[in-house]
């Protein structure tokens, strides 16, 4: 088996076994992958934990959820969501960032000083619209993700659970079909 599937398989192993409602383990992921789409890598946990127990949410699914964004998975993510980000702002007749306006900045502030206040200002102008263009693409992301983690672990919960009752109520009917009759 390979090291991913087995991964997954622990992964979902222990989002089954969780012994609270279904809606509140639904909750929990939802709420990481919420912030696992919005907030840049390494400041999800922050905000994902202490909103699962404002929200009555799984902490375990909450931290887990994040998982979305990882080392590997920054790098297709990431500029995805930039791209939709800017595609929004398009929309809306707004200055987005092109590729050719990211790369004609990035070679003025290649071509400057760290030293000169120029420098910085332009570093910042580009840092501005990336960072727009991320939290809008973010968001997008979000308000398609968040709703299918929900609905997906609370079904995949529930079907899991339907399915051990099934077979624990199969168990009880061969034991006592099993017992002598007096």
């Amino acid at each position: 088996m390979s090291w991913i599937k087995w991964k997954w398989l622990r992964l979902r192993a222990r989002m089954m076994r969780e012994k609270r409602p279904p809606e509140f383990i639904a909750r929990g992921w939802a709420i990481g992958m919420f912030y696992g789409c919005t907030i840049p890598f390494g400041f999800q946990l922050i905000l994902s934990i202490p909103t699962a127990i404002l929200l009555k949410g799984s902490k375990i699914g909450a931290t887990v959820g994040t998982f979305i964004t990882n080392h590997f998975s920054i790098f297709v993510i990431y500029p995805v969501q930039c791209w939709a980000g800017n595609k929004v702002l398009e929309l809306f007749g707004r200055d987005v960032m092109s590729v050719d306006k990211i790369i004609a900045n990035l070679n003025h502030v290649g071509s400057l000083s760290p030293l000169s206040g120029e420098f910085w200002s332009a570093l910042g102008q580009l840092g501005g619209g990336v960072m727009v263009s991320f939290f809008i693409g973010g968001a997008l992301l979000a308000l398609v993700c968040t709703p299918l983690t929900y609905w997906g672990v609370l079904r995949a919960v529930r079907n899991r659970r339907a399915r051990v009752e099934q077979r624990r109520k199969e168990r009880r009917e061969r034991r006592n079909g099993k017992q002598p009759q007096c």
